[in-house]
C-alpha cells in the first residue's frame, strides 16, 4: 500500500498542465537530451569502442549467469577488448569486475533509476557515465560497441538485444556479433521466434544469423575473436 508522501507525489504527478507548462518542461528536457548525448559522444569517443554486455541486474555472485558474465568479459578483456555495461549491479557488475580483475578498460552506463540501480565498484572511475534517459543511454552503446554479449535477463536485457538486431536488420549499424549465452535460457524465445516469426513470414531465415547462440564463455570469446580476424576492424586498446 502506498504512504501518504507516495500519493502526494503522485497527485502532483497527474496534476493537469497547463499548455505553457508543458511547452516549458519539453524545452528543459531537450537541453538535458543534448548534454546527456554530447557528454556521451566526448567520454566514450576517447575511450574507443567496447564490447557491450547485457544481462539482468538481478543476478547474484555465484550463479550460473553471473560467473558467464565475469569469465566472458575477463576473456574478452585479455584479447584486448573493452568492456561497457549497463554499470549497475548483477550481471552488469559480473562484466564491471571481469574487466577490472584482468587490468583492462571497465565502462559503466549507469542510469538513474528510483530502485535496483546503482553504480558497480568495479567500473574505472573516470570511465563512469550517469544517464537520466534510457533511449540515450542505449544510443551510447549501440555507437560505441563493437559486439554484444547477451546473458540472461529480463525486460530491459530484451530491450537491448532486440535494439541491437533491429538496427542491423535495417543497415543502421553494422553487423557486428550478437552472441546469446545459456541455450537453455534462450531457447523457448528462440523456438518462438521460429515458429511465429519466421514461419509466418514476419522475418527472413537469414536474419536468424544476425546472432549466435552459444552455451560457454569459450564460444561467445570465439565469436567476437573470429569476426576481427575476417574484418580490418580491430580491438583498438
Amino acid at each position: 500500500m502506498m504512504n501518504h508522501d507516495e500519493i502526494k507525489r503522485l497527485k502532483k504527478e497527474f496534476r493537469a498542465k497547463t499548455w505553457l507548462q508543458t511547452k516549458a518542461h519539453d524545452s528543459w528536457s531537450v537541453f538535458k537530451i543534448m548534454a546527456e548525448i554530447v557528454d556521451g559522444y566526448e567520454e566514450l569517443a576517447r575511450i574507443g569502442p567496447c564490447v557491450a554486455v547485457f544481462g539482468s541486474a538481478r543476478s547474484k555472485p555465484g550463479e550460473r549467469s553471473y560467473q558467464l558474465a565475469e569469465e566472458t568479459a575477463y576473456q574478452l578483456t585479455k584479447k584486448g577488448f573493452g568492456i561497457i555495461t549497463g554499470g549497475g549491479p548483477g550481471a552488469m557488475e559480473a562484466a564491471n569486475k571481469g574487466a577490472h580483475n584482468a587490468g583492462g578498460i571497465s565502462v559503466g552506463l549507469n542510469i538513474n533509476l528510483p530502485h535496483e540501480q546503482y553504480a558497480n565498484p568495479y567500473i574505472d572511475p573516470d570511465k563512469l557515465l550517469d544517464f537520466d534517459y534510457f533511449f540515450t543511454r542505449k544510443l551510447m552503446f549501440m555507437r560505441y560497441s563493437q559486439g554484444y554479449i547477451v546473458l540472461p535477463g529480463g525486460f530491459g536485457t530484451m530491450d537491448e538485444l532486440f535494439e541491437a538486431i533491429t538496427l542491423i536488420q535495417t543497415n543502421k549499424l553494422v553487423q557486428f556479433p550478437v552472441v546469446l549465452i545459456d541455450k537453455k535460457y534462450w531457447k523457448g524465445l528462440i523456438d518462438w521466434i521460429k515458429e511465429r516469426m519466421l514461419e509466418e513470414g514476419m522475418i527472413s531465415d537469414d536474419e536468424l544469423d544476425i546472432f549466435n547462440l552459444v552455451d560457454s564463455v569459450e564460444e561467445a570469446v570465439e565469436v567476437i575473436d573470429d569476426f576481427y580476424k575476417k574484418y580490418d576492424l580491430k580491438p583498438n586498446f
